[in-house]
């Protein structure tokens, strides 16, 4: 290195703050004598005047990870530069470029040779060393992981200060944000032993105490401060509750106000039923408080509190930032001291209309539905002006924009404020009415145009309806090939000629489901399932080899295929077809489907004994078939839909003994069900997997022919079942409400109430005729199919009941005796739904329960009021390929006996496929 000195001159460039770039030369006391090119050197920056000269090599050293090419791209610097020496800064500008990438610790440029007016350059570089790995030390396993991608370090990437400042920047907003506001991070380097040149870095991180809100006081308020605190979504102080000497004189010493962590530090964990009375109200409100610090939330939750003052008429409210003070007390918590500059509650006063054409100043304000004396509230004033669009309607912009009024504007000109009010003048612009020119529709990858333009309710050429926005978006859902959560509509107005394009813009989901399964129970044992559901088929396409890809996809047909078997014991075939627009023109759904069953009990008459060699001796199998085809109505609207089928079925007994109950002396032999059903149905959901509103509502006939009223003879024979007759009602009713304001960073998550009320009723046509046996309804369990399924039986599910056929709900289920299924049944339940991921790939949410239900032989026994009830909580996913996945865990509150324990009265359901009725 010393010779390599001797026979260069050394430039090293130091840019300093002033940008003044220093160059000197340096030799060893060890050499005796300079050769003409050191000498030649040593003259080149020495000499007064400036020359040019030409760049004829560079090299690179010192790099060991970076390309030789690179740097010298980087540096700027190129063979046939000429280069002013001295007082060119073509040197000085390529350090400060190598410099800028901060991946060296040193840059130096050597001037190694000259000949004539030629240099050779070698540009020496020192990198800075490289990060083997690092750890953060004192914190837990879990928050380690959550660390290593909020940091972004990444082994082997060369290690900056820049990186060590962004690390630590980031530990401390991830413990600021979970309420530790003294965070400490120390960095430790540590040579790596295993590689040249590179570290490890250690973070010591020391997180301090929880910092929580320890007490929020409003100063200047008129209002509650309990409803202003209600008002702070995300900033809530600590638990507390207030004990007496005298609620417990063996329990407390005389502390009047506790949290919970310092009670027990106090007085020790004492038994929950000496405390229960106390501690439970604590308890509940805990669960929901954590009393957390976030700055950012705390801002937020100041702009709720200043929209709440201004719900009520103070829409002077001011709370400026110096009127906020947050100070600790001693145990390092926060308190809150807000003062609030409430100004004036003002009223609503006299509300004019200017540029109404269309409507009348009476229809406008009832619609608008502000009164003189009203308190004065801005939001309630935009949202009956449809500043806000929502899907109901009902406001000012609705109503002109329903009647094709695209273009229409309103403003709100405030004209007169004196003392507590405000009068408004609303100055409308109703435009020309708006006609729809072009229908664009993109993102339809698989689903051919023609099954989304059909149900799209603007049509080119027709008046333009925001209703008919709405109402599109809702049957592009209803579809469930795409992502509903990325159903785009976006209206382009074209004033020049007074029409309006519309783009629908969609996202393909996967609809198509596959089943594979096995399950135990419902008197069958062990069963495997295989199933596929194609939900946007093309039958045309089924003999074209070009639209196998891998299946005739896009004119959204439903084409379902489902075995299931566990051997010789039972079997199962279905296959179903659904055309929902038959004809193409009109939505007109067709469906047809086969089915055949076979369940044996292994009962060998001749023994009298079940062995599995007699799967074949005692058995009962159904087979049938159903057409049915469903119109859309137009009338009371068009939510209405009416349908239309006709089902055969034909059970085969052969010395089936299992149900003598329900099939008394009829063990071998055929019994015929031809039935005709008629159902009426309105259904308004805007989502089928997860509906936030809207409604279900179904009621329905299923009818025979009444054989024994032309055949007396029916009545005396021995088999009265060989046509079976009956008149079967049901009725459905669901609700879906959508509770509080939206929430999640998309706004789609928020609370669903779900309420349902059910009834189904079996009829005979003859008194002296029991009541058909088949399609009657079993309830309680999960609603899984088993072998009485088999029978036509509608499967009523109750969660925390195993299956009952006795109506009295003080007799336990798990006791009761064989009997008779029922021919009337109740069913109410209310779902608290909360959505956990809307994501195309996964719907999942969580829910909790409560439902009451019964059954009954007659009328005369008939109690609505007389039901089981059970509670719970269950979750849902619905997944693309699998379709329902989900778990109930429910209670059944009648099998709770007085000496009985909770759990006897639990069960874990499970489903799989479909959700039970």
């Amino acid at each position: 290195m010393l010779k390599r000195n001797l026979n260069k001159f050394l430039l090293l460039l130091f840019i300093t703050a002033f940008s003044t770039v220093h160059l000197f030369a340096q030799k060893t006391k060890s050499d005796t004598s300079i050769t003409s090119i050191d000498a030649d050197l040593i003259n080149l920056f020495n000499q007064k005047k400036p020359q040019k000269y030409k760049v004829a090599g560079i090299t690179v050293t010192g790099n060991k990870y970076f390309d030789e090419t690179l740097l010298i791209s980087i540096s700027n610097l190129s063979i046939g530069d000429e280069i002013i020496i001295p007082g060119g800064d073509n040197f000085s500008k390529a350090i400060q470029k190598l410099w800028g990438q901060n991946y060296f610790s040193d840059v130096a440029i050597f001037v190694t040779k000259l000949q004539d007016k030629n240099i050779w350059i070698e540009i020496n570089v020192t990198e800075r060393p490289r990060l083997a790995r690092f750890d953060f030390i004192g914190v837990k396993k879990n928050e380690k992981e959550d660390l290593i991608g909020k940091t972004g370090l990444v082994p082997n990437r060369i290690v900056t200060e820049n990186m060590k400042r962004s690390a630590e920047e980031a530990i401390k907003k991830f413990y600021s944000d979970k309420s530790y506001k003294n965070v400490t991070v120390r960095i430790e380097e540590k040579r790596d032993s295993t590689f040249e040149d590179a570290i490890v870095l250690l973070f010591y991180i020391n997180k301090g105490n929880k910092v929580k809100v320890n007490n929020i006081d409003f100063v200047g308020n008129t209002l509650d401060p309990i409803k202003l605190k209600k008002q702070f979504k995300d900033t809530k102080e600590m638990s507390r509750f207030t004990l007496n000497k005298s609620d417990d004189k063996s329990a407390f010493t005389g502390s009047t106000t506790y949290t919970f962590k310092e009670y027990l530090k106090e007085n020790g964990f004492l038994t929950f039923s000496k405390t229960k009375k106390l501690l439970d109200p604590y308890i509940r409100f805990k669960f929901f408080n954590s009393a957390k610090f976030n700055k950012k939330k705390f801002e937020d939750d100041v702009e709720k509190l200043l929209e709440y003052y201004n719900s009520k008429g103070y829409r002077d409210a001011t709370i400026g930032s110096e009127n906020i003070k947050i100070l600790p007390n001693k145990k390092g918590n926060l308190n809150i001291s807000i003062k609030v500059n409430e100004g004036k509650k003002y009223h609503f006063g006299n509300i004019t209309w200017r540029g109404n054409t269309k409507y009348s100043d009476s229809v406008l304000t009832a619609i608008l539905g502000i009164k003189k004396g009203d308190i004065y509230n801005l939001e309630t004033l935009n949202k009956g002006l449809g500043k806000q669009l929502s899907p109901e309607g009902g406001d000012i912009s609705g109503l002109y924009m329903d009647d094709g009024y695209l273009f229409f504007r309103a403003e709100a000109v405030e004209t007169a404020v004196y003392n507590d009010t405000i009068d408004f003048e609303i100055r409308l612009i109703e435009g020309p009415e708006a006609t729809i020119k072009n229908i664009n529709i993109t993102g339809n990858e698989r689903t051919k145009e023609h099954v989304i333009r059909r149900e799209l309710r603007t049509l080119p050429g027709e008046k333009f309806r925001r209703s008919d926005l709405i109402r599109s978006q809702r049957e592009i859902a209803q579809l469930n090939f795409f992502n509903q959560e990325k159903i785009g509509i976006n209206p382009r107005p074209n004033p020049e000629d007074g029409t309006v394009d519309i783009d629908y813009s969609v996202e393909e989901k996967s609809s198509d489901q596959l089943e594979l399964s096995a399950g135990w129970g419902g008197g069958i044992g062990l069963t495997g399932t295989v199933g596929v559901s194609f939900n946007n088929f093309s039958i045309k396409n089924i003999f074209k080899k070009e639209a196998w890809s891998p299946l005739p996809m896009g004119d959204g047909q439903k084409l379902s295929l489902r075995i299931q078997s566990n051997g010789r014991a039972f079997r199962s075939y279905n296959f179903s077809f659904t055309e929902p627009w038959l004809g193409g023109k009109k939505r007109n759904a067709f469906t047809i489907s086969l089915y055949d069953t076979k369940f044996s009990n292994a009962y060998d008459p001749m023994t009298g004994t079940y062995t599995s060699s007699a799967a074949d001796k005692s058995y009962i199998k159904t087979s049938g078939i159903s057409v049915s085809l469903a119109k859309q109505l137009q009338w009371p609207d068009d939510y209405f839909s009416l349908s239309v089928g006709i089902s055969f079925s034909r059970y085969t007994l052969k010395n089936y003994y299992i149900d003598q109950v329900n099939l008394p002396g009829f063990n071998n032999g055929f019994s015929n069900n031809l039935s005709l059903k008629i159902a009426l149905q309105r259904s308004s959901v805007d989502n089928p997997l997860f509906p936030r509103q809207g409604s279900n509502f179904l009621a329905s006939l299923q009818v025979t022919p009444p054989y024994s009223l032309f055949n007396k003879s029916i009545v005396t024979s021995q088999n009265p079942y060989q046509w079976v007759e009956y008149h079967k009602w049901r009725f459905n009713s669901e609700w879906y409400v959508p509770l509080g304001k939206p929430a999640g960073p998309e706004k789609n998550k928020q609370f669903v109430l779900k309420a349902a009320a059910k009834f189904g009723f079996i009829g005979k046509f003859n008194n002296k005729l029991r009541v058909s046996p088949f399609e009657r309804f079993q309830l309680g369990d999960a609603g899984l199919t088993n072998q009485f399924a088999l029978l036509g039986y509608d499967i009523i599910a109750q969660r925390g009941y195993p299956v009952y056929q006795t109506s009295n709900p003080k007799v336990n289920p798990d006791q009761q005796g064989a009997s008779e299924y029922f021919t009337i049944f109740n069913k109410y339940v209310l779902e608290l739904r909360y959505p956990l991921s809307l994501n195309p790939s996964s719907t999942i949410y969580a829910l909790g329960f409560f439902e009451a239900a019964n059954g009954w032989y007659s009328m005369k026994e008939y109690n609505p009021f007389q039901l089981r009830r059970s509670v719970g909580i269950g979750m849902r996913f619905y997944l693309p390929m699998f379709g329902l996945l989900g778990f109930d865990y429910g209670i059944g509150l009648d099998r709770i006996t007085p000496n009985g324990k909770l759990k006897d009265a639990a069960r874990f359901t499970f489903m799989l496929g479909f959700e039970p009725e």
